[in-house]
């Protein structure tokens, strides 16, 4: 049996377990289900099974990760789920069996599996767009001509990731002591499903720190361009003041205010130490080439 209800609604869901399984839900179970803050969790008493797991929005994309949680009820015969009304992933999987010939759950672990499942691939879907930011960031952050000044854009887009990352590991860990706490009881097929349902929680951890790693290897990455672009403009204009050095230097002693001072008066005087002058400047210029200064 399947009971699907809204959690931001009434508790007639408690009344209508109690009336089918003979079992009470704790008073601090029902309470966990107001909170929407909640994260992935997974707690067991004699009668029954809780599970707690964060799934996206409708409509999340790859700027702003939003999750709502989704809650499970597992007695022996019975799963009990309760989502937010904007939730549509049971709606998905209820019209999966109205289809004919569809094959449904035998019984609630794999009920339960196929919630999970569906609310996973949607987390895996996001790979794909945060992939593409990513390579935007990286184009922008080393982009020579265009100075990149999205820093907060940037911040955010890592906080995100970060988020993504610390929802995945608490996912894992509900869904392993699930796992974990019915494993001599499930059979061999739906053990190999869970172990199969944690390896698509841990391929997405695995890519939010590899996105991760990625965005801190793009900023690493332009302040190096950075530092290298400054040192290139420094070393230029050094060079400059080294070539332009002595003929300022000549330039202020011919510029001195003394009466005598030799070849001041030659009607040749001015060329030749004009030519003198880019002498000395082609010369610098030639060494600075040849020590690969240049």
């Amino acid at each position: 049996m399947w009971i699907d209800a809204i959690y931001d609604q009434t508790d007639d869901w408690i009344a209508e377990i109690e009336a089918l399984t003979g079992t009470r839900v704790y008073e601090d179970h029902a309470l966990d289900v107001h909170n929407l803050g909640h994260p992935s969790f997974f707690d067991s008493t004699e009668t029954y099974e809780m599970i707690v797991f964060r799934g996206l929005v409708p409509g999340t994309g790859q700027i702003r990760i939003e999750t709502q949680p989704l809650y499970f009820f597992r007695f022996d015969r019975l799963l009990a789920t309760l989502h937010p009304v904007e939730s549509r992933i049971t709606d998905q999987i209820r019209e999966r069996y109205r289809v004919p010939g569809a094959r449904t759950p035998r019984n609630p672990d794999e009920l339960a599996h196929r919630i999970l499942s569906a609310t996973i691939d949607q987390y895996l879907d996001l790979r794909g767009a945060m992939t593409t930011r990513l390579e935007k960031w990286q184009r922008d952050l080393l982009n020579p001509r265009r100075p990149f000044n999205d820093w907060n854009g940037l911040l955010e887009q890592r906080n995100e990731v970060s988020k993504l990352e610390h929802l995945s590991e608490g996912q894992l860990d509900a869904v392993q002591e699930w796992r974990d706490a019915r494993f001599d009881q499930m059979s061999d097929e739906m053990q190999v499903r869970f172990t199969d349902l944690s390896e698509h929680i841990h391929r997405v951890l695995v890519h939010a720190r590899r996105i991760e790693a990625q965005i801190e290897s793009a900023v690493q990455l332009h302040f190096s361009a950075v530092s290298h672009r400054t040192s290139e403009i420094i070393r230029t204009l050094t060079l400059i003041t080294a070539i332009f050095m002595p003929l300022t230097l000549i330039t202020g002693i011919f510029g001195m205010n003394f009466e005598l001072i030799p070849g001041l008066h030659s009607q040749y005087g001015f060329w030749l130490i004009l030519g003198g002058m880019g002498i000395a400047a082609i010369v610098m210029w030639l060494y600075f080439r040849a020590r690969r200064w240049v």
